[in-house]
């Protein structure tokens, strides 16, 4: 299931575990990596905590931005016209990209926004911020009766709510750039700082599968099987790739602008507060975890976490605790005490508004879940479902 191996190991410098898959594949209907998940070398250490000791010693960071602002130069207009596009939902890390290629840098950004499922109240005022603080938005909100439909299809057949959002968050500034004949993009960090494969961290450029139509899937459904739910082609027109020519015509550059700076998510927080009045959580911390400045826009993040919990042994508390032990911001030993008291806690501050969304009732959604459970990885006791493995039990 999902391609795991089932000896489970721990990152021996954070909590992760060699469960944690790669974006690629935890957001496709299909396994086409021969290494789907996390690599660990031959000291026990993953790549993500590899690449952190890397940008720390090793990456010459003056001169990555020496070529950041040689690139920016050859792309700057004078006529004030938009030369650069930066996605996002005014969250932290897309408030310090745009912030700071227009105000350091003197770019003209265009911002845009694939809209979440159900936004948050502290998601919406950080929409506002951002524009606010100086910046053009087009914000996109997808054909309610399809997005809800696509949700529905990915929980119950991938436990995946969130892949429809990906497909179209991702996949949504690309477009928007060859409209505005914008050619350079800039997404923020490289997937590869939190478990996609070292080498990628290298790579100036985001590359974005091209998947033919006869291998596309939504939800686990082929294309050509969705008018059955009442899905039509024209309906998955915002959630696909543009076309290569158009791309070309254009000359969309697609690039990572953590690949020029030093990439470190609370600093990008500071950031965003000091500069734009971002706001964390107004309730305190995020269901799940511990911190509440992370994934604040969607009322759905919750539930996308607590499926890689039951799919991968890890939740939302890991994927924050792993990041911040790399960062230097926490130890190992309170990175597992975090996930222990954290990891798995369930979203209840939405649930009925999330299964009104997909359509489903509770049994429903406990059942999906339970089908979903990994055999190598839960087990029940006295009725209750547990881990078989945890950073805390090693």
């Amino acid at each position: 299931m999902f391609g795991l191996p089932l000896e489970v190991k721990f990152c021996s410098k954070c909590v992760i575990s060699n469960q944690r898959p790669s974006s690629v594949v935890e957001h496709s209907s299909k396994i086409t990596d021969k290494k789907p998940t996390i690599h660990f070398d031959e000291n026990g250490v993953c790549d993500a905590c590899r690449w952190a000791e890397m940008k720390q010693k090793t990456v010459n960071w003056k001169e990555r931005e020496k070529e950041l602002k040689e690139l920016l130069a050859k792309h700057r207009r004078k006529d004030g016209y938009y030369d650069v596009l930066v996605p996002g939902s005014g969250g932290k890390d897309s408030t310090f990209a745009a912030h700071i290629l227009k105000y350091k840098y003197g770019m003209h950004p265009l911002t845009v926004t694939w809209a979440p499922h159900i936004y948050t109240e502290v998601g919406w005022r950080n929409l506002q911020h951002w524009i606010h603080a100086g910046f053009d938005n087009y914000l996109f909100t997808p054909n309610g009766r399809v997005h809800r439909k696509l949700t529905q299809l990915a929980f119950l057949n991938l436990l995946h709510p969130f892949q429809p959002f990906i497909f179209g968050q991702k996949n949504f500034a690309p477009k928007m750039a060859v409209k505005f004949k914008i050619p350079l993009v800039f997404f923020g960090e490289n997937e590869a700082e939190y478990g996609n494969k070292l080498e990628n961290n290298f790579s100036l450029f985001r590359i974005w599968p091209q998947i033919p139509e006869k291998d596309l899937y939504f939800g686990g459904v082929h294309i050509s099987e969705l008018p059955k739910y009442g899905i039509t082609r024209a309906d998955l027109e915002p959630y696909l790739f543009p076309k290569q020519n158009e791309l070309n015509d254009v000359g969309v550059e697609i690039r990572y602008l953590g690949y020029y700076l030093k990439w470190i998510p609370q600093e990008m927080y500071y950031y965003a507060v000091e500069h734009a009045g971002f706001e964390a959580n107004t309730y305190g911390r995020t269901e799940g975890t511990y911190s509440k400045y992370n994934s604040l826009d969607d009322r759905i993040d919750g539930f996308h976490y607590y499926t890689t919990y039951i799919k991968f042994g890890l939740g939302r508390a890991s994927y924050d605790a792993a990041q911040e032990i790399r960062s230097g911001h926490l130890t190992r030993e309170e990175g597992i005490a975090l996930v222990k008291r954290y990891d798995g806690e369930f979203p209840q501050r939405w649930f009925k508004e999330i299964l009104d969304y997909m359509m489903i009732d509770e049994k429903t959604f406990w059942k999906t879940i339970d089908k979903f459970r990994p055999p190598h990885l839960w087990k029940k006791v006295n009725g209750k479902w547990q881990l078989k493995h945890a950073v805390w039990m090693k």
